[in-house]
């Protein structure tokens, strides 16, 4: 890869991660809403779709950390 390829994946790779900063804080938001719920929301409908969206953010960043890791591999 010349230089000028491997300058374009390094932005993308500060893009990538910026991003990733705000899936991150998200979650946080998420996982802080979920835990000042009261018990019987918690437990309910409101609760579960919670739970599944920090679920989802999760995974989302596992999948970005991944996606990161192959491009910082790039030489």
């Amino acid at each position: 890869m010349n230089d000028t390829r491997r300058k374009t994946v390094r932005e993308q790779v500060t893009k990538l991660e910026e991003i990733k900063g705000s899936i991150e804080s998200l979650k946080d938001e998420e996982e802080e809403y979920l835990e000042s719920m009261p018990d019987n929301m918690k437990e309910g409908e409101k609760g579960d779709k919670t739970q599944t969206n920090i679920a989802h953010l999760e995974d989302a960043l596992i999948n970005l950390e991944q996606t990161l890791d192959e491009l910082t591999s790039i030489e």
